[in-house]
Parts: structure tokens; C-alpha cells; sequence
């Protein structure tokens, strides 16, 4: 029987761990998805599991290999950043996965800031808003800062797509969008480790920098593959995006986080922009990418958990919601829904949809930081809510005189991680319709035409 050629990509998010084959033409032939138990760190704070990791990794992959009718000839990974994995010189993890969310200490990130030009200066450069664990150059500093005995084991400081690539290849390395996503490891101006690193004796403990397509060979079930790196999700997420699109573009990538990233924009950050969640990203291909960012998605799932017990409703209803063009006309001023009162409401559907107004409104805002000084005419929103009609509609209608669409791209950011490692494992052009779009109009306009 003859095999179709596949590329596997590890996909791994906060909550959902997924394995992908690709075949030649960028299809998804197969899938698997799991949810994996947290542990706890030292301190009892949640964090993830390295242990249930390392078993996916190589279980979801033998198990690939051994599909009948595939021919897995590459690997690549897809994962969340800000998150380090410190192994020793005989690659194993010296401490748990710590938590982004971890609180940190503010004498110790208030003595890094002074030492290195003041937190406005010191984020500008980095071009990484002031985020605590977020920022996971902060991360390796405190466990160097406070924990000097275990710091001197690190042989590598791996970002978490290196690391699962590391439990294939067992080359450790780093690559440029894990570095570039809010670490406050890299300066934007001279594009290499800021100073800080050097000088505090980090640089040493990072693995050496590979291009994003570029292999090694990874060993699965005894058979050798060619392996990438590994990107940070959102950057892959966006390569798609770049391959298929020439003219400027914005894209509005919705989940949990809602990240408006614009890679035809490289004007430096200012303090201001700084203030209000605005970063750079660096893509597959090291160009700044400016971003802001909403937590856009946790607010929609909390409040509608809301609505629907006030209003007797199950919150799955809220899923399909129609959009009401007369609704237009009713809604209050954008502002924050948590503070608002359900009472005020006449029904569910009045305050779902001022709810999605609140959240467009930010939305605006948000996105408007990195539109500014950049050419761009188009947007595109992908994930969850380019397939809320009422958010896209009033979405449509904020944005008057661009363009605005829903981009649908089945698994983007590992679709991103496959596309990037194209050239290595099939030969040929890149498939012409990546990513099918659905354009809304203004719906003031079609009610005003």
C-alpha cells in the first residue's frame, strides 16, 4: 500500500495537548487531543506536568508512526511561551514548569529595573510590557537571584517549544520567537540579547539560536526524523497570514488572549503603548511584529457564565446568538460589563450583545495601537470569535472603511509550524487557499443604504 507523506506537529496549549498529521496539500489527515492533570510547584502554586508531557510527546508520536497508510517525514512544534524548562547537563528538568501566572517578588523585579535604566526604558527596549512571570527572562533571573546553588546545575534554559524538541533531538537550542515574545531577553534595537542578560551571567545557559526551518534529525520508536525547533504559538499562528497575503494586513487572533499582531509595523514602542499591553513579537522570519493585547476571552466566557444565571439560560445558548441590527440603537456607551447590572436588562440577548459591544469597543482600542503609522486596509480576525456574528458584525462597524473579515484556518498555529518546515520534508509550491475568508460589512451602512 502506498504511504502518504505526513508532517507531525505537537501542538501544545495551556489546556489542550494535540498531535497533528498534515499531508502534502496542508489537510489534517489525523488528530489526537488530550487534557493533561496540573501539578503543583514548590510553592503549591498550579503548574504543568512535565512527567504527563514527556509521555504524550513520545506516545503520541509512536503511535503516528505506527498509523497504517501514513509516512511521517518531519516533526515540528507548536507551543505557549513564557515558560522555561532549566535541565542540567544530562537534559533532565531541574525544577518544575513554573506557572506565567506566578506572583513574583516586586523587590526583586524593582532592583532589575534599576539597575537597567528604569521599568519605562527597560520594557521599551526589550519590547516587553513590565509583566512579572510573564516575562520569563525575569523567570531565569530569580532562580539565579534566589536560588544560586540549584542555577549553577543549568547547563540550558529552554522555552517550552525547544524543550519538546529537545525530548526528540536531545539538541538543545533556542529560537528567535520564543526570544522575542514580552522575555525582556531581547533588545529590539541592537537584535541580540539586551545587556541585562550578559551582565547577569543568563546568556550562557541559552541554547544557540536556530532559524526556524531548520532540522535536526529527532529519534522517535528507533527511526530518525527531521525535527524543528519549535515556535512560539502565536507566531505560528500567524505564518499562514504572511505566506498567503502580500498586501498589509492586521490579525486579530482571538482565544483566551486576544492579540492583535501587525507585521508591517515597525515603528518602536512608545512608554504610553507600553502601558496599555502594546508589545513586539518577532516572526518565523525575525521581523518585529507590533501587538497588543485583551483578555478578551476570559471576560466573554465569565460574564456570559453571568447572563445565563441570571436569565435562566444554559451558557451553551450563548454560542449562536443572532446579531440584531436594531439592537444598535440600545446600546449604552463601551465600558466594562462586569460592573454593570444584569437588572437593567429587558433580556438575555439585550445584554449578551452589549456585552459583545463592551468587548468590541476594547477590541477598537486595542487594535488601533497597532494600526497607527501602518498602511494597513485589511483586517482578519481568526479563532473564536470570527465565528461570533454579533461580535464581527459590531466589529465591522468600529471599523469604518476597512476591510474586515473572519479567516478560518484549521489549526492555525500548527498549520504554522508545518508550513514552516515546508522546504524540508516535500517539494513543490505551497497550496494557493491556505485560509478562506468571510467579509462583514458595516452593518450601519446596510442599514443607513
Amino acid at each position: 500500500m502506498t504511504k502518504i507523506p505526513v508532517i507531525a506537529v505537537l501542538d501544545i496549549g495551556k489546556t489542550n495537548k494535540k498531535l497533528f498529521l498534515f499531508d502534502g496539500a496542508y489537510r489534517v489527515v489525523h488528530e489526537k487531543n488530550v487534557r493533561l492533570p496540573e501539578t503543583a510547584d514548590e510553592d503549591g502554586d498550579p503548574c504543568e506536568c512535565l512527567h504527563s508531557l514527556r509521555e504524550f510527546v513520545h506516545a503520541s508520536l509512536e503511535e503516528a508512526l505506527a498509523l497504517p497508510g501514513v509516512d511521517v517525514r518531519a516533526v515540528n512544534v507548536s507551543a505557549y511561551g513564557a515558560s522555561l524548562v532549566y535541565i542540567d547537563a544530562g537534559g533532565k528538568p531541574l525544577t518544575p514548569l513554573y506557572n506565567y501566572l506566578k506572583s513574583y517578588p516586586a523587590e526583586l523585579r524593582n532592583r532589575l529595573y534599576e539597575r537597567y535604566g528604569g521599568k519605562s526604558g527597560f520594557s521599551r527596549q526589550t519590547a516587553s510590557p513590565a509583566l512579572d512571570s510573564l516575562n520569563s527572562g525575569l523567570q531565569l533571573y530569580r532562580l539565579r537571584m534566589e536560588r544560586p546553588e540549584l542555577f549553577t546545575q543549568v547547563k540550558h534554559a529552554l522555552h517550552l517549544p525547544q524543550y519538546v524538541s529537545f525530548l526528540l533531538t536531545g539538541a538543545p537550542c533556542a529560537d528567535i520567537t520564543s526570544i522575542g515574545c514580552h522575555t525582556a531577553l531581547w533588545d529590539f534595537e541592537k537584535r541580540d540579547y539586551h545587556a541585562w542578560v550578559q551582565n547577569e551571567r543568563l546568556a550562557g545557559v541559552m541554547g544557540p539560536l536556530r532559524n526556524a526551518g531548520e532540522v535536526v534529525n529527532g529519534t522517535v520508536a528507533g527511526r530518525e526524523i527531521p525535527t524543528g525547533p519549535g515556535l512560539h504559538d502565536s507566531s505560528a499562528a500567524l505564518i499562514p497570514y504572511l505566506l498567503q497575503f502580500r498586501e498589509p494586513f492586521v490579525l486579530i487572533s482571538t482565544g483566551t488572549w486576544c492579540i492583535s499582531l501587525n507585521p508591517f509595523n515597525d515603528t518602536p514602542l512608545t512608554a504610553g503603548e507600553l502601558e496599555q499591553d502594546c508589545l513586539c513579537y518577532l516572526s518565523y522570519d525575525a521581523r518585529p511584529v507590533k501587538a497588543a493585547r485583551l483578555f478578551s476571552g476570559f471576560v466573554h466566557e465569565r460574564e456570559v457564565a453571568r447572563i445565563a444565571a441570571h436569565f435562566n439560560r444554559e451558557p451553551a445558548h450563548y454560542q449562536s446568538v443572532p446579531f440584531i441590527a436594531a439592537m444598535m440603537g440600545e446600546m449604552l456607551p463601551g465600558g466594562d460589563f462586569a460592573s454593570r447590572d444584569l437588572a437593567g436588562f429587558h433580556s438575555d440577548t439585550a445584554a449578551y450583545h452589549q456585552l459583545i459591544y463592551d468587548l468590541v469597543t476594547a477590541q477598537y482600542h486595542s487594535t488601533a495601537l497597532v494600526l497607527e503609522g501602518a498602511p494597513v486596509r485589511k483586517i482578519f480576525v481568526d479563532g473564536g470569535f470570527g465565528k461570533n456574528e454579533v461580535f464581527m458584525r459590531m466589529l465591522a462597524a468600529q471599523f469604518r472603511g476597512m476591510e474586515v473579515f473572519a479567516a478560518t484556518v484549521p489549526q492555525a498555529t500548527a498549520l504554522g509550524a508545518a508550513l514552516a518546515l515546508h522546504g524540508v520534508w516535500q517539494n513543490g509550491p505551497l497550496p494557493q487557499q491556505l485560509i478562506t475568508l468571510a467579509a462583514y460589512p458595516d452593518p450601519c451602512a446596510e442599514i443607513l443604504g
